[in-house]
Protein backbone atom coordinates (compact mmCIF):
# COMPACT_ATOMS: atom_id res chain seq x y z
CA UNK A 1 0.00 0.00 0.00
CA UNK A 2 1.47 3.34 -1.05
CA UNK A 3 1.82 6.03 1.57
CA UNK A 4 -0.16 9.15 0.93
CA UNK A 5 2.10 12.15 0.93
CA UNK A 6 1.23 15.18 3.01
CA UNK A 7 1.80 18.27 0.81
CA UNK A 8 2.69 20.35 3.89
CA UNK A 9 5.43 17.95 5.06
CA UNK A 10 8.62 19.54 3.70
CA UNK A 11 10.79 16.98 5.51
CA UNK A 12 9.50 13.85 3.75
CA UNK A 13 12.19 14.05 1.04
CA UNK A 14 14.90 14.21 3.69
CA UNK A 15 13.41 11.22 5.49
CA UNK A 16 13.62 9.22 2.25
CA UNK A 17 17.26 10.31 1.69
CA UNK A 18 18.20 9.38 5.26
CA UNK A 19 16.58 5.94 4.89
CA UNK A 20 18.52 5.41 1.63
CA UNK A 21 21.78 6.30 3.40
CA UNK A 22 21.05 3.76 6.13
CA UNK A 23 20.30 1.06 3.51
CA UNK A 24 23.65 1.79 1.82
CA UNK A 25 25.52 1.47 5.12
CA UNK A 26 23.76 -1.84 5.83
CA UNK A 27 24.96 -3.22 2.46
CA UNK A 28 28.60 -2.81 3.48
CA UNK A 29 30.46 -6.02 4.21
CA UNK A 30 32.23 -6.81 7.50
CA UNK A 31 35.65 -5.60 6.24
CA UNK A 32 34.34 -2.49 4.58
CA UNK A 33 34.19 0.83 6.34
CA UNK A 34 34.06 4.52 5.66
CA UNK A 35 37.09 6.42 6.87
CA UNK A 36 37.00 9.92 8.19
CA UNK A 37 34.17 11.95 9.61
CA UNK A 38 30.99 12.21 7.59
CA UNK A 39 27.99 14.44 7.99
CA UNK A 40 24.94 15.59 6.08
CA UNK A 41 22.69 18.52 6.74
CA UNK A 42 20.41 21.04 5.17
CA UNK A 43 19.24 24.57 5.72
CA UNK A 44 15.84 26.01 4.92
CA UNK A 45 15.40 29.65 3.99
CA UNK A 46 12.12 31.29 3.05
CA UNK A 47 11.65 34.84 1.91
CA UNK A 48 8.21 36.43 2.14
CA UNK A 49 6.02 35.43 -0.80
CA UNK A 50 8.46 32.79 -2.10
CA UNK A 51 8.73 29.02 -1.88
CA UNK A 52 11.12 27.67 0.78
CA UNK A 53 14.68 27.19 -0.45
CA UNK A 54 16.28 23.97 0.80
CA UNK A 55 20.06 23.60 0.51
CA UNK A 56 22.17 20.59 1.36
CA UNK A 57 25.65 20.65 2.87
CA UNK A 58 28.15 18.11 4.16
CA UNK A 59 30.29 15.42 2.58
CA UNK A 60 27.60 12.75 2.09
CA UNK A 61 25.29 13.20 -0.85
CA UNK A 62 22.61 10.86 -2.16
CA UNK A 63 23.46 10.45 -5.86
CA UNK A 64 21.36 8.39 -8.29
CA UNK A 65 20.34 5.68 -5.85
CA UNK A 66 23.67 5.49 -4.03
CA UNK A 67 25.60 7.42 -1.41
CA UNK A 68 28.60 9.50 -2.47
CA UNK A 69 31.17 10.52 0.11
CA UNK A 70 33.61 13.21 -0.91
CA UNK A 71 34.40 16.85 -0.52
CA UNK A 72 32.27 18.75 1.92
CA UNK A 73 29.73 21.27 0.73
CA UNK A 74 29.99 24.27 3.04
CA UNK A 75 26.87 25.89 4.41
CA UNK A 76 26.51 28.99 2.20
CA UNK A 77 24.24 32.03 2.48
CA UNK A 78 23.89 34.61 -0.31
CA UNK A 79 22.69 38.13 0.46
CA UNK A 80 21.58 40.31 -2.45
CA UNK A 81 21.54 44.04 -1.58
CA UNK A 82 21.07 47.12 -3.77
CA UNK A 83 24.77 47.52 -4.57
CA UNK A 84 26.49 44.30 -3.49
CA UNK A 85 26.26 40.52 -3.36
CA UNK A 86 27.57 39.05 -0.11
CA UNK A 87 28.38 35.37 0.27
CA UNK A 88 28.99 33.83 3.71
CA UNK A 89 30.33 30.26 3.87
CA UNK A 90 31.02 28.19 6.97
CA UNK A 91 34.24 26.20 6.52
CA UNK A 92 35.80 25.30 9.89
CA UNK A 93 39.19 23.65 10.23
CA UNK A 94 41.09 25.45 7.48
CA UNK A 95 43.25 28.58 7.20
CA UNK A 96 42.76 31.56 4.91
CA UNK A 97 45.76 30.41 2.82
CA UNK A 98 43.82 27.21 1.98
CA UNK A 99 40.93 29.07 0.30
CA UNK A 100 40.70 29.44 -3.48
CA UNK A 101 37.96 31.60 -5.02
CA UNK A 102 37.14 31.90 -8.72
CA UNK A 103 34.39 33.91 -10.41
CA UNK A 104 33.22 33.29 -13.95
CA UNK A 105 30.10 35.05 -15.17
CA UNK A 106 27.44 34.58 -12.51
CA UNK A 107 29.13 31.64 -10.81
CA UNK A 108 31.47 31.66 -7.81
CA UNK A 109 33.60 28.59 -7.12
CA UNK A 110 34.76 28.06 -3.53
CA UNK A 111 37.53 25.52 -2.86
CA UNK A 112 39.55 24.84 0.26
CA UNK A 113 41.68 21.98 1.50
CA UNK A 114 43.69 21.27 4.66
CA UNK A 115 44.51 17.73 5.70
CA UNK A 116 41.37 15.59 5.52
CA UNK A 117 39.09 18.65 5.28
CA UNK A 118 38.17 19.45 1.71
CA UNK A 119 35.45 21.92 0.75
CA UNK A 120 34.06 22.58 -2.72
CA UNK A 121 30.98 24.44 -3.88
CA UNK A 122 29.65 26.38 -6.86
CA UNK A 123 27.44 29.34 -5.91
CA UNK A 124 25.08 30.94 -8.40
CA UNK A 125 25.28 34.71 -8.08
CA UNK A 126 21.97 36.62 -8.26
CA UNK A 127 23.45 39.48 -10.34
CA UNK A 128 26.36 40.44 -12.56
CA UNK A 129 29.32 41.52 -10.42
CA UNK A 130 32.51 43.55 -10.82
CA UNK A 131 35.26 41.03 -10.06
CA UNK A 132 37.89 43.79 -9.77
CA UNK A 133 36.22 45.06 -6.57
CA UNK A 134 35.88 41.65 -4.89
CA UNK A 135 36.83 41.44 -1.21
CA UNK A 136 37.12 38.30 0.90
CA UNK A 137 38.05 37.54 4.50
CA UNK A 138 38.26 34.34 6.53
CA UNK A 139 37.97 34.39 10.31
CA UNK A 140 36.96 31.75 12.89
CA UNK A 141 35.75 29.28 10.24
CA UNK A 142 33.63 31.81 8.34
CA UNK A 143 34.44 33.00 4.82
CA UNK A 144 32.91 36.38 3.95
CA UNK A 145 32.96 37.54 0.31
CA UNK A 146 31.60 40.86 -0.96
CA UNK A 147 31.19 41.61 -4.66
CA UNK A 148 29.97 44.93 -6.02
CA UNK A 149 27.20 44.69 -8.56
CA UNK A 150 27.78 46.02 -12.06
CA UNK A 151 25.61 49.09 -12.44
CA UNK A 152 23.11 48.96 -15.23
CA UNK A 153 22.46 51.90 -17.53
CA UNK A 154 20.17 54.40 -15.88
CA UNK A 155 17.72 56.58 -17.70
CA UNK A 156 17.71 57.44 -21.33
CA UNK A 157 20.47 58.87 -23.48
CA UNK A 158 20.40 60.05 -27.06
CA UNK A 159 23.16 58.62 -29.24
CA UNK A 160 24.35 60.80 -32.09
CA UNK A 161 25.02 59.07 -35.39
CA UNK A 162 28.17 60.24 -37.21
Amino acid sequence: MARRRNPFDIFSDFEEMFEEMLREFEKMGPGEHISGPFFYGFSINQRPGEEPEIREFGNIRPERGRIEIGERKPLVDVFDTDKTVQIVAEMPGIEKEDVELNVEGRELEIKASRGDRKYHEFVELPADVDIDTARASYKNGVLDITLNKVEKNKGRKRINVE
